[in-house]
């Protein structure tokens, strides 16, 4: 028996990194799944996004666990094709019981020189784009009438400070109370909403050279080795990134039984970093 015998997920940015890890591990736990990714090419991000492979991968992972999946390639900016999406999966399943806002990009640039554009795409798919995937999911959730769990990615960006990350640091910010408002909406539904924030992860979004340029400006060429060194210092447990699987238990958690009762919080996964 598992923790999610007979719900049903809904995962946004499930291609690759965090979003595959919890697709897969809720797998494992019974659910069957409903993943989105895209194939669009955002110009801003400075590293290769996830591609059609990477989200056919995912759904031979997750019907590898024995569980059944709706895989589609959807953009977090474009409502009209999010609410298409968890509809089919919807009508296929039967039901919607759990929401993981997970997708979301990086870009770092410094607060005062970064384009309008930059700041743009970032707003637009890390704040807008979970807002849109709430829109078009949560409602099922309602419908069903069995309460739900919500899990929304946020960052320990949201609560500690560094330097060319202002875009960042404010959607993952602003997803806080996007997630509290939304707890206090939807609590006579019986449905829960929380934030995970998760201190460095080792994913693409992480390990590339945008992000190593980031922790070490002091370097002209820094590799991964160099950034670790860096991002030692920022956790206080002795680890320069966690695994996915490490969100992926605290998502877990908070989508089972387990956390019945867990609403309205900031889930941090940081490492100590927010000490």
């Amino acid at each position: 028996m598992g923790k999610l015998d007979g719900k049903v997920a809904f995962i946004t940015g499930a291609g690759r990194g965090q979003g595959r890890s919890h697709a897969v591990g809720l797998a494992q736990e019974g659910a069957d799944i409903i993943a989105v990714d895209t194939t669009a090419k955002v110009d801003t991000v400075p590293y290769p996004l996830a591609d059609a492979d990477d989200l056919a991968e995912t759904a031979r992972l997750v019907e590898a666990t024995g569980r059944r999946i709706v895989a589609r390639d959807v953009d977090v900016r474009d409502y009209t094709a999010l609410a298409a999406a968890v509809s089919e999966g919807v009508n296929t399943f039967g039901r919607l019981d759990i929401v993981v806002a997970n997708a979301g990009i990086s870009s770092p640039a410094p607060t005062l020189e970064m384009s309008e554009e930059i700041w743009q795409d970032m707003i637009d798919i890390n704040l807008t784009g979970v807002w849109k995937t709430l829109k078009a999911a949560v409602p099922h959730v309602i419908d069903g009438g069995r309460g739900g769990s919500v899990v929304i990615t946020s960052s320990l960006a949201a609560v500690h400070a560094n330097e060319n990350t202002a875009h960042y640091s404010a959607s993952k910010a602003g997803l806080v109370m996007l997630m509290k408002v939304l707890a206090k909406e939807v609590a006579p539904h019986s449905i829960r909403v929380n934030t995970v924030h998760p201190s460095t992860v080792a994913t693409p979004m992480i390990l590339n050279d945008a992000t190593y340029r980031l922790f070490r400006p002091d370097l002209e060429n820094p590799a991964r080795a160099d950034f670790e060194e860096a991002a030692r210092t920022l956790n206080r447990l002795p680890v320069a990134a966690a695994e996915p699987q490490d969100i992926t238990d605290t998502v877990l958690h908070l989508v089972s039984d387990a956390a019945r009762y867990v609403t309205g919080t900031t889930q941090m996964v940081d490492a100590g970093g927010s000490l």
